[in-house]
Order: C-alpha cells, then structure tokens, then sequence
C-alpha cells in the first residue's frame, strides 16, 4: 500500500503567498482585516495548493456550521414514496449547494425521533432547520423554539402556542382549491365531490374551506377525508360511490390521491371525464401527466418553495436573527397556484 499525498497545510498556503500562517488563517476562515491584495495571494495560493479549510477552525472564526437542517415529519416509507418531497428538496438542495452550505435530512417516524430531532436541534449541530409537512399536534415547533434555532416553516403554521414570528413559505391552497371547484361547476357539474389530505395539516384544511367556498350547500356525504396518498385515493373513492353513487365531478386535494381515485373509476366502469370529471392538486408531472386519462390539476411551484424556503433562512442567518420580527423580512411568502387543463376534467 502506498502512503497517501498530504493535505496542504495553512504553512505551505502561507509559504507559496508569501504572508504569515495568521493571514492566512483570518482569510480562509472568514475573518476581517485583511488588505485586498494579500486577500487575492492568499486565494491564488489556496487554489495553487488544493487547501481545504478545516471546518471546525472555520466554525470557530465564524460561529457557522454551514449545515442546514431539514425535518420531514413524516416517516420515510412516506417521504421516499412521494415525489412531492423530492421536489422541495431539490429546490432547497440546489439553493443550500449555491450557498456552500450542506443539508442535513432529519425524518420522524414517531414519538422518540421528535425528542430526537430537538436534541440534535439543540446540540448545536446546524445553523438552522426547514421544517415541513406538521401536522396539527407535532411538538416539534415547540421542541425548536426550545432548541432556539433560526427555522423557517413549509406551510401555514396551525400552532398557537406563543412561537414569536414564524416565518414560511407556502401556496395558495384555498385559492387554488377554489379554482379547481370553480373549473368544475363550468363545465356544468353538479355532484362535485371532495377527497380531502389529512384534516390535521393546514394545506388540506385550506383546501377543504376553498372546496366549501364555491359549494357552500354541498351535500356532507361528498367529502371524505384521506391521506394524500394513492391508497387512500382508492379507498375514499370507493366510499364516495357507494355513498352517492349519482356524483359527476371529484376534486382531489393532491395528484396523488387523484390517481387512485381514477384506478377505482375505471374498476367500476365509470369514464373520465364523460361520467365522472377528475381534477387534483399539485400538477407533480411524474403522476399528472402519467394517469389515464392525463389529470387536469392545479399546479403549485413545490420546488420554488423549497428554494425560497432555504433563501429566507440563509438571509436571516446572513442579518445574524433568530426571528422575524428583528430582520424586518417578510413572515409569510404565499406562492400563487394555477389551473393545468389536460383530458381528466
């Protein structure tokens, strides 16, 4: 076996530019006071030499860890199935990659994970966390404001428990359900049923309230909550035709949940859209464009989401605050949805 080549050392980058080892550490490092010209040797030599700062001296200088945390609380069984989440990580992937800074993935599968997750919030292992996916009952709010990191939120928080300015960045789920519905009743639908998410995240509680907006007398029957997931498509439709066998139209409150709708329909012969129009909640490509037929849907950015989700936290790392209300940015981003036409509806 061969020895390997030794790394550059902070001595050798101060040898070749020509300047002392505290120098070079102050540049490298982050650190102010150093003349622009003795900057630009002491880059020129890094990249001469291949020297990679040792990040924990780095930390040291900067009080940064340039690590993100970001907590999914969902299990993974959820979170790998679902290509909502591989959207929104990569846009927050590619916003932490442009800022050299790395992401943490942090998933909860239960109770002991939460308490978990805070220690490790606590431990002072990242410089912040993006949270996303709460539901109503989650402690994890609580556990990181105990934790006392900067966080930013995907999402409406639906918590009021004195957590001081919460910052997130969600879409507009009780506009865009309001479209979807809107859509339906033109083309002269009337039975419009509702598959809903999971009542106790604040998206598909949004979305229920822009169903109930446009359909104020509905029919109790026509909701059915589910889970965002297929099987739960499957099931509540199923439910919604024995129920109210006479329905024309299902607004479904993601694609997901669309999709098993539509397997159920076309089990039960029922054609889409002539019987029965289809339309989701998402316009995630890999499912929308891949059903049968292709699924009308409404589209949220997931992926600007993400990216604005970690570019709001960067900046408030950047300004050096904990919460909102001392940098003065915006507490809210809420992205605009829109209605995409295909052959379900």
């Amino acid at each position: 076996m061969t020895e390997s080549a030794a790394r550059p050392t902070l001595e050798a980058v101060a040898a070749r530019a020509g300047v002392s080892r505290a120098t070079v550490s102050r540049v490298v490092n982050g650190g102010d006071g150093v003349r622009e010209p003795l900057v630009e040797r002491v880059r020129r030599a890094v990249e001469e030499l291949g020297y990679v700062p040792n990040q924990a001296a780095r930390s040291l200088v900067t009080k940064r860890h340039e690590a993100i945390a970001v907590v999914i609380a969902e299990p993974e069984t959820r979170v790998f199935a679902d290509p909502f989440f591989a959207l929104q990580l990569r846009g927050i992937s590619k916003e932490l990659t442009a800022h050299d800074s790395q992401l943490v993935l942090l998933l909860t599968e239960g109770r002991d994970d939460h308490a978990r997750v805070g220690r490790y919030l606590a431990g002072g292992h990242v410089d912040g966390a993006l949270v996303f996916s709460l539901h109503l009952d989650d402690p994890l709010p609580g556990l990181i404001q105990g934790a006392g990191v900067p966080t930013v939120f995907g999402g409406r928080p639906g918590w009021t428990d004195g957590t001081p300015g919460p910052v997130y960045v969600d879409s507009d789920n009780r506009g865009g359900a309001r479209e979807a519905v809107r859509h339906l009743v033109g083309l002269g639908r009337t039975r419009i049923a509702h598959i809903t998410g999971p009542l106790d995240q604040t998206s598909a509680a949004d979305r229920l309230d822009g169903f109930r907006d446009v359909m104020v007398d509905a029919d109790p029957r026509l909701v059915v909550e589910s889970d965002f997931t297929p099987a739960g498509g499957e099931r509540a439709m199923g439910e919604l035709l024995d129920r109210c066998p006479d329905l024309d139209a299902v607004f479904a409150a993601n694609d997901l949940t669309a999709s098993g709708a539509l397997r159920v329909l076309r089990e039960r012969g029922r054609r889409v859209p002539e019987d029965i129009a289809v339309i989701g909640f998402d316009d995630m490509l890999p499912v929308a464009e891949q059903t049968d037929p292709p699924l009308t849907t409404i589209r949220q950015d997931i992926e600007e989401m993400g990216r604005l989700m970690a570019r709001l936290l960067l900046r408030r790392l950047d300004r050096g605050t904990t919460h909102q209300a001392e940098t003065g940015a915006p507490a809210a981003v809420v992205l605009p949805t829109t209605l995409v036409r295909r052959a379900s509806a």
